[in-house]
């Protein structure tokens, strides 16, 4: 049999009270910093203005409303036609009294010719112009618009702010009633 040994323990005892400060914990955490900048998008815009042509020289010749040069060039040739209708009708009336001048017609004959260039003539009236469907030349051209957006990126400036924490610990006062020990009583064999 092994021998046992019997201890005698004795444990502390303390008297503990609390003193006037209490422990107190303060924590606060500020805002960060925050700047923010957003830049206007860049906008960009072309145009290609749309056109409207109307060409109305088809209407003004239909009118008779030419340029001065083609008005000259018209004249001319309608002069030159006179002139060959008066020479043609004079030649045709030098025939006729040729042909009548031996049947004792005598001055009839300049009456006659005279009755055949003059006269009474009737001039018909009526509305004169109606233009064709095509005198007239429209064309359109449409036009362009291009936009172009360039988006600028905001700018954000944050700043963080570390918090504040402060601890006061709480204080205690306590008188030692007893000391722990430990003391050998007895060996038993």
């Amino acid at each position: 049999m092994m021998p046992q040994i019997q201890l005698g323990i004795r444990d502390i005892q303390m008297d503990l009270k609390p003193a006037a400060v209490t422990g107190q914990q303060q924590l606060q955490q500020p805002r960060a910093d925050l700047r923010i900048e957003q830049p206007a998008a860049i906008l960009d815009i072309t145009t290609r203005q749309s056109e409207l042509r109307i060409d109305m020289s088809g209407l003004w010749k239909e009118l008779g409303l030419i340029t001065p040069m083609q008005s000259v060039a018209q004249y001319a040739e309608q002069g030159k036609q006179k002139n060959l209708e008066g020479i043609a009708r004079r030649a045709h009336e030098g025939q006729q009294m040729k042909n009548m001048a031996g049947k004792g017609q005598g001055a009839k004959i300049a009456q006659t010719i005279a009755k055949q260039n003059h006269g009474p003539k009737r001039v018909p009236f009526n509305i004169a112009f109606k233009p064709s469907g095509n005198a007239i030349d429209i064309s359109f051209t449409k036009g362009d618009i291009d936009i172009n957006i360039t988006p600028q990126k905001p700018r954000i400036n944050a700043t963080i702010n570390k918090p504040i924490h402060n601890y006061t610990p709480s204080k205690v006062s306590y008188t030692m009633l007893q000391r722990p020990s430990v003391s050998v009583i007895d060996v038993i064999k």
